[in-house]
């Protein structure tokens, strides 16, 4: 009997463990603890997650699927949601566990990270049940939902502050600074917003989002892996839990993240690229997050400044957010996927080129 192959998806997650590996034992300061790390993390998540998901079977919490989505999407409906669940309780394990083996102690802002991410993750959390719960795709209200993701994200901005050990400045490459005073703490209290809706729409094809955060997250650990070791670890055991998840989210995916995920996703990458300094770094990772974003409000003021007495207007794309418009001209889930997570790794590796070479 011929064995059978392996699903392309399945292939993407190998060779995306791969690059990780070997891009984190290649160049990471502290290599065997980020190894190390991202190991227990992906493990743990991949673990949990084999017991999680029957459960989240049994209760029957499956997707919603849009009828305004790509048709081909329908027939995911039924497909388990809410897999943030996955990693949210194994990063912060895992960060202590391995601060703990080397005497360490999380530091008051990593704290603050951890804190912004779960209240990101509790936010998408009751966001699906009340979509489960309604059978439809009306969870909380928008202005509930941003209501909540800006006091999150003015809780995180009000500790550090209190704290007092962050400059109001942001690190350019080649050692440039600038200073903006009680702008910089206005910039902190948009970034976990924006970035966490960001997120939340490049959640659109199996193994997206989970990807791309993934190496944007090891990004960010190796670069302030000498400057905030307890924060590296944090950003590197979330890149595991991503890879960890997608064992069970790539395509055809078993389990999707919801806005438990996405949304916590979202603001760890804004938590620690803003406690560590590296809000540059972050910017320039997140292009891509950026990008989706754009092409939503891009799609939505076009289709309203070109609006005819009928009522209707124009369109710049297909569908958005972009993944969707490639999806509808032809290309692949798996193609897709492969094609942002390698612009993703492409981001980091031009910032690294251009900070250390350039």
């Amino acid at each position: 009997m011929t064995p059978p192959v392996p699903k392309a998806g399945a292939w993407l997650v190998v060779g995306l463990a791969v690059g990780l590996l070997m891009v984190l034992g290649g160049i990471a300061p502290n290599a065997p603890v980020l190894l190390l790390t991202l190991g227990l993390a992906t493990g743990g998540t991949a673990g949990l997650g084999a017991v999680v998901l029957p459960w989240l079977r049994r209760l029957k919490m499956g997707q919603i699927i849009r009828r305004e989505g790509p048709q081909a999407h329908l027939k995911k409906a039924g497909t388990p949601t809410m897999g943030g669940i996955f990693f949210l309780p194994v990063v912060p394990l895992v960060t202590v566990l391995i601060l703990l083996l080397q005497k360490q102690t999380l530091s008051g802002n990593a704290w603050a990270v951890i804190a912004l991410t779960l209240a990101c993750g509790a936010i998408g959390g009751l966001d699906d049940w009340l979509i489960l719960q309604a059978q439809s795709n009306q969870g909380l209200a928008p202005r509930a939902k941003l209501a909540l993701q800006i006091l999150a994200a003015v809780g995180f901005t009000l500790w550090l502050w209190w704290q007092g050990n962050l400059p109001p400045t942001i690190a350019f490459p080649w050692g440039m600074t600038l200073n903006l005073g009680l702008g910089f703490w206005v910039l902190v209290g948009f970034v976990p917003v924006a970035q966490s809706n960001a997120v939340n729409l490049t959640d659109g094809l199996d193994g997206l989002a989970a990807g791309t955060c993934a190496v944007a997250l090891a990004g960010l650990g190796v670069a302030c892996a000498l400057t905030h070791p307890e924060v590296s670890v944090l950003a590197v055991a979330m890149a595991g839990a991503c890879l960890g998840f997608l064992v069970h989210n790539h395509h055809p995916a078993r389990v999707f993240m919801g806005d438990t995920g996405s949304l916590a996703l979202g603001g760890a990458l804004a938590g620690i690229g803003i406690v560590t300094q590296q809000l540059w770094l972050l910017w320039v990772l997140s292009l891509l997050f950026v990008w989706e974003t754009l092409s939503v409000m891009a799609q939505v003021f076009y289709f309203k400044a070109t609006k005819g007495p009928d009522g209707v207007g124009k369109r710049l794309f297909k569908m958005t957010p972009y993944h969707h418009h490639l999806e509808l001209s032809g290309w692949s889930e798996t193609q897709i996927v492969a094609c942002f997570w390698g612009i993703e790794a492409l981001l980091w590796g031009g910032w690294w080129w251009g900070r250390y070479w350039g």
